[in-house]
């Protein structure tokens, strides 16, 4: 099982949008004290969307359409459904 999932920190105002296989290890390496990256800022970072999916490929290309958006406002109606 793979999941698509998108971030969120209050302390940057940001977004980020990424996939895993394990999003509860995924999101503590995220919010781990680092310089690297872009989710290196801050550390509270939290989930707030995620799909499923079976297969890698399919996780890849949804992210891929996801991180195309560039559009604040399309990123928060999915998350608001």
């Amino acid at each position: 099982m793979y999941f698509v999932y998108i971030l969120y920190s209050v302390l940057c105002g940001r977004y980020y949008i990424g996939i895993t296989s394990d999003l509860t290890e995924r999101l503590r390496r995220h919010n781990v004290a680092h310089k690297k990256g872009f989710t290196g800022r801050s550390q509270d970072w939290v989930v707030v969307y995620r799909e499923e999916y079976i297969s890698k490929s399919e996780a890849l290309a949804r992210e891929k359409i996801l991180k195309s958006w560039k559009s604040r406002i399309k990123i928060e109606a999915l998350i608001n459904g």
